[in-house]
């Protein structure tokens, strides 16, 4: 990604707490933003039923409830809040209205779909594959659209910036390590590692990056739509 691109990423990623200009503009983010997160829980609901390997992360989330009581959505959602707390009250990272959507609302779209009967399933094979590469791609696509919402980013987008602000180290370098300490703690809890996992981590990137170029003119379209509120209609910050 070049660099403006990636200047842009960030700027769509960062959250805000002022009260919205617009109420409607704010409802149609949300909106957005919403079904980009049940998207993403499909989608890893998807690669977990296609047992043939995981994200770093979810190999994380599933050792960690193979060896709880907890469900999968529910180790997803106190990870993301762990993470939201050590970003802010650490490097003062403060979580956007997305941030704390996404941190409740994909493990409970996870747990959901896990939970109905109907959801297919499959132990490895090509119809393992075939799954795994449906969430797959429809995780590129959700990433797209949550982040073009503008409404802030997701937990361990938040934490990662954090630890490049604590090390110096650079956003990408920071990410990657984590999720490298992150998989092995993951696989030895017992979390589900395969070549899934080494076909996600090649092609998130670039599906990312395609979602973000085709959708990144939702995210215009609602700051047209903002600028046309009159300047006296908008509402000091609400901290």
């Amino acid at each position: 990604m070049s660099e403006p691109r990636t200047r842009s990423a960030a700027g769509l990623a960062s959250g805000s707490w002022s009260r919205p200009r617009s109420w409607r503009v704010f409802g149609l983010r949300l909106l957005h933003l919403n079904v980009g997160l049940m998207i993403f829980g499909l989608s890893i609901a998807l690669m977990l039923n296609g047992r043939v390997g995981l994200p770093a992360w979810d190999v994380f989330h599933q050792g960690v409830a193979l060896r709880t009581p907890l469900t999968i959505g529910q180790a997803m959602i106190l990870a993301g809040l762990a993470l939201i707390v050590v970003a802010w009250r650490v490097a003062r990272v403060r979580p956007g209205v997305g941030t704390l959507f996404n941190m409740l609302a994909v493990g409970l779209w996870v747990d959901l779909f896990l939970g109905w009967s109907a959801f297919p399933v499959a132990d490895g094979g090509l119809a393992g594959w075939a799954l795994f590469a449906a969430g797959v791609l429809l995780n590129g696509l959700a990433t797209g659209l949550y982040i073009t919402a503008g409404l802030g980013a997701g937990p361990r987008d938040s934490f990662a910036l954090a630890l490049a602000d604590l090390t110096g180290a650079k956003v990408r370098r920071a990410r990657t390590g984590m999720e490298l300490i992150v998989l092995a703690t993951g696989w030895a809890l017992g979390g589900t590692v395969g070549w899934g996992t080494l076909v996600f981590a090649l092609a998130i990137g670039p599906l990312m990056q395609g979602s973000l170029q085709v959708l990144a003119g939702l995210n215009e379209s609602y700051r047209r739509m903002e600028a046309r509120v009159p300047a006296a209609g908008a509402s000091e910050p609400l901290s």
